[in-house]
């Protein structure tokens, strides 16, 4: 079906490609599940575009989620790393995308228990977030949200309420109906609660 999907394009009759291109996916994704439909899909991009194209990295960023979904850390890990080395080294240190895979690292980091790694690699997203987006652009303050949680895991519940109080204000300014807002309400609560 696939091949026969390639043929039609060739032949420009983007209709019934579309139609069996979605069948084709559908079908793997049915039999195969999420993990192998990425998979191919990495694959394919990787033939398609090159193995170091932002596509492809997002792709693969992809599959590590899916990892990480199913509990499947170690994997996740591996495929987040490689994701970052090679968004540091193309895109650069400083680019959306690398802070992004650096932050799905930390996590990862976070939910394994490694909590120094995931904490230094937190800190490096939220001071360059800041210089390079702002201090109020979203990714900042998620990059914050982030660390807060790595230090409410060990009990370094001091640290956390003095990151949730500087976030909480600047919430507030994006206002007090915000999500983000609610969301730091919340955590600031949940470390007085901590505290006590």
């Amino acid at each position: 079906m696939a091949n026969l999907a390639n043929t039609y394009k060739n032949q420009e009759h983007w209709c019934k490609a579309e139609e069996l291109e979605v069948q084709v996916m559908e079908t793997r994704k049915r039999v195969l599940g999420n993990a192998e439909l990425a998979m191919h899909t990495i694959e394919t991009t990787k033939t398609a575009l090159g193995q170091q194209h932002p596509f492809t990295m997002a792709t693969i960023n992809n599959l590590a989620m899916i990892y990480r979904n199913q509990g499947r850390y170690k994997e996740a890990e591996e495929l987040y790393w490689h994701v970052m080395q090679t968004s540091k080294r193309i895109l650069g240190q400083e680019y959306p995308h690398t802070l992004s895979s650096m932050s799905n690292l930390a996590s990862t980091y976070t939910e394994r228990g490694r909590l120094k790694e995931a904490e230094k690699l937190e800190v490096q997203v939220v001071e360059t977030s800041k210089r390079v987006l702002g201090p109020e652009h979203q990714d900042f303050l998620s990059s914050i949200n982030n660390l807060i949680m790595t230090y409410m895991h060990p009990g370094q519940c001091e640290e956390a309420e003095e990151l949730l109080v500087q976030i909480m204000g600047m919430a507030k300014e994006i206002g007090n109906e915000h999500p983000r807002t609610f969301n730091g309400m919340h955590n600031l609560a949940s470390v007085y609660l901590e505290q006590k």
